[in-house]
């Protein structure tokens, strides 16, 4: 910066779309090195608020009389990477999102507050003395505890408490082992906490590859050093996680870093324990369920290179690294990535932006590859690596649809699955039962006067739930007793239908009593640690039915289940969503997929109310590709994405008209200068229109091409600002939408 360069641009947090000019504060000297990236306090409004600083100028289109002079400068060096700078600008700009908002919701809470981003010595816990002298193996009765004496004794500089949360069980277990005087907590010294050498050692060797793994292994790390885009599509159990593992430990032989995205927290311990076992290597865990101390720490290490491989959902994409080397996204299919409030920004294609950034690869790994992404392959901008047979001796399950025309089911269950599901548990193996409906019933209806319970603040039912008897909408979160009788007539007689993972459990629990159930869904894991808790027992038992919703089935290594069941496959066949049948695909896939995945062969039924549709003929012959290349044949010819470009401007207003004659102003006023090529429909209600008490409406922008839709969408924001009811309604933009809701 020159000595006359007296104007510091910053973007501050708040919803207006504009940085603001301030002068430096008192006392600094004019040559004072500022850069962009560096955190500033200012005056704003009547307060204070931490801003970043995107830029300096020698002047400023607002009159210098008129600026005012910030409070100070926060950092001595910028706390964002120039990489992830220039992608959080672009991804504001992109999905025209406030760049202050955007900016400061990528750091941790303690540095959006100003506190010092400098990393400070982190206790760490080591064997003591006495724990060094036990034999291995004297805990076999605590395999916990005995797991964690394990991962201290191969950790030569201990291990923090950040990276033992991720471990499950590992507080308990923690805490008895100090009882025991076993462990001892210590402050390594400023040498001890300096990034390790860039040699990291493995713990354990993988299985060996196959052909199909070795060629996509050996592609990826011919790329290292250069910007290439890979699709890994693999069949389930085709072995996409130790193709991962290859490009990991080819970054950490060159003294690089790994960042590998997993959609959802409960995915991250499971992947957390699998690359724990396999590299000796410090780990930095990110994901919402952190507090802000073990952000902050995580969110350090990754920064100044003290953790060689990063671990994380969504916010991850945006964590500084010291030395990258690749970029991983697993399941990059799965809807998790894309952010459904504030900045909506889709994790997948921001990791495809910042590893061009970074001129490093990136690979995108999925057995049900989102439509965009095969796009991309056909069109040669992503480099597709095919797994098409699973990894080891594991066969793919046999797939049969269950006709519930023929075979009537009985509380959910047809004869030929409830047979299917006796054989299976005589043989001492796992089942997996799949239902995408939490609850015990979707629906309370007065079979006197047909009153139906719903939610006085969303056009949606109450979902019964019978374990905590009470009605509760799964799209607000209210809560109200059962009532005794109808308010409608007063009659007793209440009765459930339809089912959810409630009832399927009680059903299950009347049907095969000799079987544990372990119900797996957002109500049964509540409370921290019970997912984990759940998936131990899962991994230690036999003879067990396994039901659940879609966290049940996203990745997770079951060997013991042989037969997958899904007891309602028409939810997804008729959605009115146009991305509905894609979904439906996926999951059905996905589930089927933890079938057979050891040297068992595995079986799958589905049941279905109507066998010949035609999307489900194709995934039973195994051919996701097909089914999906089908779909966008069917897209191009309807000049959907990925042949089409759209966004959502969403509205919503406690007052019923207040919305819709708020985008309908809007409308009228870009009818005049509208870009062309883009095609503004709306505003029409969505599916909800009614949701949390708010009064819904939107419009839909379509174009076939993106920069004249970009231009139409910053015409609209900036016209929204300027409207007269703009007070009235609470408004956001959705770039690339996922779902209309």
């Amino acid at each position: 910066m020159t000595a006359d360069t007296r104007i510091w641009h910053v973007a501050v947090p708040s919803p207006l779309y504009q940085e603001f000019d301030y002068l430096p504060p008192q006392g600094v000297a004019p040559d004072t090195a500022v850069a962009a990236g560096m955190r500033v306090r200012v005056p704003f409004g009547r307060g204070t608020r931490v801003g970043i600083v995107t830029a300096t100028a020698t002047a400023s289109r607002v009159a210098e009389h008129r600026l005012k002079r910030a409070h100070a400068l926060i950092d001595a060096r910028p706390i964002f990477s120039a990489d992830v700078l220039r992608l959080l600008l672009w991804a504001a700009d992109y999905y025209h999102y406030p760049r202050g908002e955007a900016l400061l919701g990528a750091l941790p809470a303690p540095l959006r507050r100003g506190e010092d981003a400098d990393a400070r010595a982190e206790r760490r816990w080591r064997l003591s003395a006495a724990g060094r002298a036990a034999a291995t193996g004297t805990l076999r009765r605590a395999p916990r505890q005995e797991a964690l004496m394990q991962r201290l004794a191969a950790a030569t500089e201990g291990l923090s408490a950040q990276e033992l949360g991720a471990v499950p069980g590992a507080r308990e277990a923690l805490r008895a082992l100090r009882a025991k005087g076993w462990i001892e907590s210590h402050e390594p010294a400023a040498e001890e906490s300096a990034p390790p050498s860039p040699a990291v050692a493995a713990i354990e060797t993988g299985p060996a590859l196959n052909d199909s793994q070795r060629a996509a292994a050996a592609a990826i790390e011919a790329a290292f050093g250069r910007f290439q885009p890979f699709l890994l599509d693999g069949v389930t159990g085709g072995g996409k996680t130790e193709v991962y593992f290859h490009a990991i430990e080819t970054a950490l032989r060159a003294g690089r870093q790994a960042l590998l995205l997993v959609p959802e927290i409960g995915l991250t311990p499971q992947m957390v324990e699998r690359v724990r076992r396999r590299f000796a290597a410090p780990l930095a865990v990110l994901h919402s369920g952190l507090s802000d101390g073990e952000r902050l720490a995580a969110w350090r290490a990754a920064a100044d290179g003290r953790a060689p491989i990063v671990i994380g959902t969504r916010s991850a994409v945006f964590v500084p690294l010291a030395r990258p080397g690749v970029v991983i996204v697993d399941e990059e299919h799965d809807a998790s990535y894309k952010q459904q409030d504030g900045f909506r920004y889709h994790a997948r294609d921001l990791a495809v932006v910042r590893a061009q950034y970074l001129e490093v690869p990136v690979v995108l790994g999925s057995a049900t590859p989102a439509l965009e992404s095969l796009h991309n392959c056909r069109q040669d901008r992503y480099r597709h690596l095919i797994l098409g047979t699973r990894a080891g001796a594991a066969a793919p399950p046999e797939i049969r649809l269950v006709s519930l025309r023929d075979h009537k089911a009985e509380r959910g269950l047809s004869p030929l699955l409830a047979r299917a599901i006796e054989r299976h548990l005589a043989s001492d193996h796992q089942v997996l039962l799949f239902l995408n409906r939490r609850g015990y019933a979707p629906t309370l209806l007065c079979h006197d006067c047909g009153w139906i319970a719903a939610c006085t603040r969303c056009d949606a039912h109450l979902i019964y739930h019978r374990a905590r008897h009470l009605l509760r909408c799964h799209h607000c979160d209210a809560e109200r007793p059962v009532p005794a009788g109808c308010p409608s007539c007063g009659s007793p007689d209440l009765r459930p239908l339809g089912q959810g993972t409630e009832r399927a459990e009680e059903t299950l629990a009347e049907r095969f009593p000799e079987a544990e159930i372990v119900r797996i869904d957002r109500d049964s894991t509540r409370r921290k640690g019970s997912l984990d808790a759940l998936f131990e027992r899962v991994r230690e038992g036999r003879r067990q039915i396994l039901l659940g919703t879609q966290m049940l089935t996203k990745g997770h290594h079951l060997p013991h289940v042989t037969l997958v069941g899904i007891l309602d496959a028409d939810q997804g066949l008729f959605g009115a969503d146009f991305r509905a049948g894609e979904r439906m695909g996926q999951l059905i896939v996905q589930v089927a997929g933890r079938a057979g995945r050891a040297d068992k062969p595995g079986e799958v039924l589905i049941q279905t109310q109507h066998p010949d549709h035609p999307q489900l003929a194709a995934l039973l012959r195994h051919d996701y590709r097909a089914f999906a290349h089908g779909l966008l044949d069917e897209r191009r010819h309807a000049g959907l994405p990925p042949y089409g470009c759209l966004a959502l401007l969403r509205a919503e207003s406690v007052h019923p008209r207040a919305a819709a004659d708020f985008l309908a102003a809007l409308r009228a006023a870009l009818a005049q200068g509208a870009p062309a090529g883009v095609e503004i429909l709306g505003p029409a209600p969505p599916p909800m229109e009614r949701r949390a008490g708010r009064h819904r409406a939107q419009l839909l922008f379509h174009s076939e091409r993106r920069a004249p839709l970009h231009r139409a969408l910053a015409a609209a924001v900036q016209r929204l600002q300027t409207l007269p009811k703009a007070g009235q309604v609470r408004w956001s933009l959705d770039v690339d939408p996922i779902d209309e809701y």
